[in-house]
Parts: C-alpha cells; sequence; structure tokens
C-alpha cells in the first residue's frame, strides 16, 4: 500500500519526466506514414489477419532501436550520422551517404504520394498538384523547427499523430475484427513469395531507416548537452524519460499499423480493387459509410504532412552528419521534392509505388541498425552507459531477422519458390 509521501514523490517524478518526452513521438511518425498505410492495407485485404505477427514483431524491434538511437545522442552529444561521419573514411562515408540518401527518397516517394492521395479523395485535387501542395506545406511545419521552436514542432507532429490514430482506427468501431483470427495471425508464417515481399514491405513501413538516424539528433536538439548545470544523473534521467517516450510512442504508432491491417482485414478482405488505397477507401466508403471514409482520408492526409516534414528534417541531418555539408530545411524541401512529383507527373500506380518503396526501405534498415548496435556497445564511446548484455544480444537478434527476412525476399523473388 503506498504511502502520501511516495505517492507525492511519484508524482514529482512525473511531473520533471513529462516536459522532457516529446522526440520519439516525432521519431514515430515515421512508423505511421503513409508507406504502413500501403503496406499494411495491402497485406489485409490480401491475406486476411496472416500478417499481424509482422507487425507485433516489427513494432517491438523499432521500441529497440528508437531507443538505442536516443541513448547514443544523449551519452555522445552526437547523431548517429555525426559518429559514422567521423568514423569512416572518405570514399566508405560518401557510400555509405548515398545508400542513406537512396532511403531517404523511397521515404519522401511514399509521404509525398500518400498525402496526394488524400487530396485526391478528399477534395478531387490532381495527384500532380496533391503533390506539391503536400510539399508546400511541409514547409510550413519545417519553418516550426527553427531555434527555441522545437517544442511547438514536436507539439504540432503530436496533434497530427492525433489526428491520424482517430482517422484510421475509426473504422474498427464499425467493422470489428475477428480476435481469434487475430489471435492466429500471430503464428509466424508466409503464403508465397508475394506474401513474403509484402511482409517485407511491411517490415520497412515499421523500422523506418531514416528515423532510426534522426532520433539521436532529435534529443540533442531537444535536451542539449549542458550536463554540468543539469547536475549529477542528468543523463540516467534523460535516459528514463526517453524509455518512457517511446514505449509511449511506439506504443501509440503499432496500434495504428495493426489497426490498418485488422481493418482491412475485417473489412476488405475478398473485395475486388481493395489492395490499393484508392480501392480501399472505396470499399471502406460503401462498407461502412461516408463518413468513416471521409475520417480514413483526413487521416492520411494529416500522415502524408507530418511524415514529409519529419523525413525532410531526418534528410538535413543525414547530409550535415555524413558529408559535414549543412542544407537549409527548406532547400532540401524543395530539392527532395523533385523526384516524389516526377513519379506522379508519369502516372505510376501510387499505392504500388508506395509498396515498392517500403521494400527499398527495408533493404536500408541494416545499414542504420547494424552501425547504431556496433556504436552502442562501444565501451569506449559509451563508458558507463554502454549496452548490457541483454540489449546487445537483443540488438543483434534485432539485426539478424531483418537481414534473413531481405535474403528470403530476394531468393523467392528469384527461383519463384512458394
Amino acid at each position: 500500500m503506498s504511502t502520501p509521501a511516495a505517492a507525492k514523490s511519484s508524482r514529482a517524478t512525473k511531473g520533471r519526466l513529462l516536459p522532457l518526452l516529446g522526440p520519439a513521438f516525432v521519431a514515430a511518425i515515421a512508423y505511421v506514414d503513409p508507406g504502413n498505410v500501403a503496406a499494411n492495407v495491402t497485406a489485409g485485404a490480401r491475406y486476411g489477419y496472416l500478417l499481424v505477427w509482422v507487425l507485433v514483431a516489427s513494432n517491438a524491434a523499432a521500441m529497440l532501436v528508437q531507443y538505442l538511437s536516443a541513448k547514443l545522442g544523449l551519452v555522445t552529444g552526437r547523431s548517429l550520422p555525426q559518429l559514422l561521419g567521423e568514423h569512416l573514411p572518405r570514399i566508405p562515408r560518401l557510400l555509405f551517404w548515398a545508400q542513406a540518401e537512396l532511403v531517404a527518397a523511397a521515404t519522401d516517394l511514399a509521404e509525398v504520394i500518400g498525402g496526394a492521395l488524400a487530396l485526391n479523395l478528399l477534395f478531387g485535387i490532381p495527384l500532380l498538384w496533391g503533390g506539391a501542395i503536400i510539399g508546400s506545406v511541409s514547409m510550413l511545419l519545417l519553418a516550426l523547427q527553427g531555434r527555441g521552436r522545437q517544442r511547438v514542432f514536436e507539439w504540432a507532429i503530436i496533434a497530427l499523430l492525433l489526428v491520424i490514430t482517430v482517422g484510421f482506427l475509426t473504422g474498427l468501431v464499425v467493422a470489428p475484427p475477428q480476435w481469434g483470427e487475430v489471435a492466429a495471425g500471430m503464428i509466424p508464417r508466409f503464403a508465397g513469395t508475394d506474401s513474403v515481399l509484402v511482409a517485407a514491405s511491411m517490415l520497412g513501413a515499421t523500422v523506418m531507416p531514416h528515423a532510426v538516424y534522426l532520433h539521436s539528433s532529435l534529443v540533442n536538439d531537444r535536451h542539449g548537452r549542458d550536463d554540468e548545470a543539469a547536475g549529477p544523473g542528468h543523463i540516467r534521467r534523460l535516459l528514463r524519460a526517453t524509455r518512457i517516450d517511446v514505449t509511449w510512442a511506439l506504443s501509440l504508432a503499432g496500434m495504428v499499423n495493426i489497426g490498418l491491417l485488422l481493418l482491412a482485414a475485417s473489412a476488405l478482405q475478398g473485395v475486388e480493387g481493395t489492395d490499393t488505397i484508392e480501392g480501399a477507401h472505396a470499399a471502406i466508403t460503401a462498407a461502412l459509410g461516408g463518413g468513416v471514409g471521409a475520417v480514413f482520408a483526413v487521416g492520411l492526409l494529416a500522415s502524408g504532412l507530418a511524415s514529409t516534414s519529419v523525413g525532410a528534417y531526418a534528410g538535413s541531418e543525414i547530409m550535415k552528419g555524413l558529408l559535414h555539408v549543412k542544407v537549409p530545411l527548406l532547400v532540401r524541401r524543395l530539392v527532395t521534392l523533385a523526384p516524389a512529383l516526377a513519379i506522379l507527373a508519369m502516372g505510376a500506380e501510387p499505392t504500388w509505388a508506395l509498396v515498392l518503396s517500403q521494400v527499398l526501405l527495408s533493404f536500408g534498415i541494416p545499414m542504420a541498425v547494424i552501425p547504431l548496435v556496433r556504436l552502442t556497445e562501444d565501451r569506449a564511446l559509451m563508458g558507463e552507459y554502454v549496452n548490457a548484455t541483454v540489449t546487445r544480444v537483443a540488438g543483434w537478434a534485432v539485426t539478424a531477422l531483418i537481414v534473413a527476412l531481405n535474403l528470403l525476399l530476394v531468393w523467392l523473388t528469384l527461383t519463384g519458390g512458394a
């Protein structure tokens, strides 16, 4: 039984920790971007509840990876791209930057296309013009991420995250899933080559490479590095707050992702044309009503706006750390918007372009996770905060599973295996 003094101490601790929360919610936006919508709706519409286990495992892995990224930043005062830029020779550093930029481009493609789709569904705006509007509005959000305005940016992103959650989970109230089948979907298995491709896209959409690079920057942008002024135990207090931050943020993102798959499995499975976002929206509207369909589209719009802003922020940090070149966020936003608009102008099928972008992201995950685990287990770098044995084993296990899934995808694709 807790005493009044203990309760007061608990409230005081929470009061000290709550103002420290926020960076993980910004990183979590990467986990509920339009690529997630495409991958998870496709998975549910095609395979029902079969791939629920992929999302559960991916989200658990994401929590570990994002915490390690934040921990690296807090302990060293530098981001993952900065540390890699310091440790890698020139040629490997440039090659590493090239693949990181390719991953960032795939991310931006998914986010802009998703937002353009939302505007098309809501207002009938052509995809190309919708992409331009999403890019323009994202610049306004990025303008909040200036000196002294980090907290404002975080609150704007958190507000959009709440809109995303409501938008994507409302349909489950009208079309609840079959919980017995959900439980069966926790058993790891596939159903042919295409299901592996979809699972890889789900993994790429859930454990996002650019979020891994970014989180180590976010915590330092937010908390700074004046440890002496903060007093003893400052880093431990920040790490404790970060564990809470990551748990809350990624639990919410995981709930949204699983909810998307369950909605598609319960309301869209077997319905013709529901493996695209447009088809899914039409089927949701037909089956659950125009109100639910509109709320879904609003969630997609919020997802595109928030995630493209965070993606541009991540790309800027990657370039600054690996190339030692700082490009203004708004300038970078203009440059990275071009490929996505070009894809829209060519008339590529939007949902399949989103799914393939997530597959590309899944191949970029090991490039971010392997050096992250290696650096956080380096005692010379991390000191007393070096990874414990359990964390080290879990980190390498997650990395091995990611690499194994990617190798399986390549093998099945080349051999046509089932």
